[in-house]
């Protein structure tokens, strides 16, 4: 009989162990007010528990998430939903810590939040393996685009040049002969230097580096509408030129975009749309195709590079499509 009086409370006692071992745990009252913490939670923060009971969650705040980022947090539990995300924190000796969070909000019987639970798990080797990642990525990225730019230079400088060189050679020469195989000649030419001026086009914009973002963007679609036949509108209010690897990141995540618009949404229409919003550049890019459904969409190598660049500088990539009803690239840069 002592036996299954004692197995409850054992079977309790091996839970809070295992929860303290793994896992960071707190309760707060509807107003946030922590009433609980476990061991974990003291060991990461390095708060004694004297301290944390009593205050609430800013005394962790490491001030890297913006206040947005909150109020969408308490929109979310307040209103009885469980919140999800990634939170950076701050030790008390000042040391930066990750916690991967979820936040149960526990209901009333009129379904209104009475308190919250908040169930960690410390990440912090995880994000500085991302950090290390991501400068990794950087780094590729910069070299892919200083390849692009030699390779593009060469085309137009080297091989431009003598093709250009040649079809002079080949109009002198249908000056003197009056053949088909001349005028053969001077066709192949002049289709090769386009096409030598497409690849280097397509590799590396000279105008982006020259004139910066807008222009090349205007030219890229001039270029693009010609030859596809889709009408692009472009409507900018972009004031200042921007840092270099955040023009490229745009110029390529529009071009990206148009591409899969013009390879799969079967449209004659699309939009560009630039915006500066409160220290932030928020670029849309919508076609009016036929959409596709999100949940069955093949994640290819085009919309893995979209995603990349974006993070390269510190950016975010959301897309949004309705069968039926077109397809929207948002992408927003800080």
């Amino acid at each position: 009989m002592d036996y299954h009086l004692s197995q409850p409370n054992n079977e309790l006692s091996d839970l809070k162990y295992a929860l303290d071992e793994s896992t960071i745990l707190a309760y707060t009252d509807k107003r946030g007010i922590i009433q609980y913490v476990n061991d974990k939670f003291c060991a990461v923060s390095k708060y004694s528990r004297e301290e944390l009971i009593g205050s609430d969650h800013r005394i962790v705040n490491s001030h890297y998430h913006s206040k947005e980022f909150f109020k969408e947090m308490w929109r979310t539990i307040s209103s009885g939903k469980v919140w999800k995300g990634e939170i950076r924190n701050r030790a008390k000796d000042g040391e930066y810590y990750w916690v991967d969070t979820t936040i149960v909000p526990f209901l009333d019987d009129k379904g209104k939040p009475y308190q919250y639970l908040a169930i960690r798990y410390e990440i912090t080797k995880l994000k500085k393996i991302e950090e290390e990642l991501q400068k990794m990525m950087i780094k590729l990225i910069d070299v892919q685009e200083e390849e692009r730019r030699r390779l593009s230079r060469n085309l137009h400088d080297g091989i431009g040049q003598n093709l250009y060189s040649h079809l002079i050679t080949i109009n002198l020469l249908q000056t003197e002969i009056d053949h088909p195989i001349v005028e053969k000649l001077q066709k192949e030419a002049t289709d090769l230097i386009e096409e030598v001026r497409e690849i280097s086009w397509e590799l590396r914009p000279s105008v982006l580096d020259d004139l910066g973002l807008v222009p090349a963007i205007r030219s890229y679609l001039v270029r693009y509408s010609e030859h596809y036949g889709i009408d692009v509108g472009f409507d900018c209010a972009l004031m200042n030129r921007l840092s270099s690897n955040k023009e490229i990141a745009i110029y390529r995540i529009i071009q990206e975009s148009l591409t899969n618009a013009r390879k799969y949404a079967e449209t004659d229409r699309a939009n560009v749309t630039i915006r500066e919003m409160d220290g932030s550049v928020r670029i849309m890019i919508e076609d009016f195709g036929k959409g596709f459904n999100l949940d069955e969409i093949h994640r290819g190598v085009g919309l893995f590079s979209m995603e990349e660049r974006a993070r390269a500088v510190n950016g975010e990539l959301h897309i949004y499509s309705t069968v039926g009803q077109g397809t929207k690239v948002i992408f927003e840069c800080y």
